[in-house]
């Protein structure tokens, strides 16, 4: 469901289609699932969030320098927007734009897996140095920055839009690094 989520949002895709993808009886959606599709999309949304988070996860454990380690992050959004050829966005923003304030069940579990990125991403940039009260705005920068250049690579079909927001993120974030300030002066 999640790469449905990425490529066509929650309304454009239908339950039929879903579950020929999946290779599963309709009883199983509903033995699963039985608020439907709403809650199969709360699994897929909290399934990309996971991942994402242990993407960064795995970044923060491996990476001592959070440009690096923020680099192979955004480096792996584009390379997996390529891939698709262009029709892979980001499954958090596509519902979220699809969704109306009605949507409390979706806008949830959306809200907690932006905040889990930002907390990630903050976590990181404090990681290098960064104080946390700068490292959260930097991380609520970078999270808005990466769904926004995720939409017009997607519209543009190239993807310029990540590579340009990528350089400007990592040219931010080491210009905000203790460590790169000191050695640069």
């Amino acid at each position: 469901m999640s790469a449905a989520l990425q490529c066509r949002g929650l309304h454009g895709i239908g339950l039929t289609e879903l579950l020929q993808t999946a290779k599963a009886p309709k009883g199983v959606l509903y033995h699963h699932f039985p608020g439907s599709k709403t809650e199969l999309a709360v699994a897929a949304i909290d399934a990309a969030v996971a991942h994402l988070c242990r993407s960064l996860d795995t970044l923060l454990a491996s990476q001592a320098d959070p440009v690096d380690a923020l680099r192979g992050w955004l480096g792996g959004a584009q390379k997996q927007l390529e891939r698709s050829a262009f029709e892979r966005g980001c499954p958090l923003a596509i519902v979220e734009l699809e969704s109306t304030a009605d949507d409390a069940q979706i806008l949830s579990p959306l809200a907690t897996g932006f905040s889990a990125l930002r907390e990630r991403l903050g976590a990181l940039l404090a990681q290098g140095g960064i104080a946390a009260p700068r490292a959260a705005v930097l991380a609520t920068l970078i999270v808005a920055a990466y769904e926004d250049a995720l939409i017009q690579a997607r519209v543009a079909g190239n993807a310029q839009p990540m590579r340009d927001t990528a350089d400007a993120l990592l040219a931010m974030v080491a210009s905000e690094l203790p460590t790169r300030n000191a050695s640069s002066n």
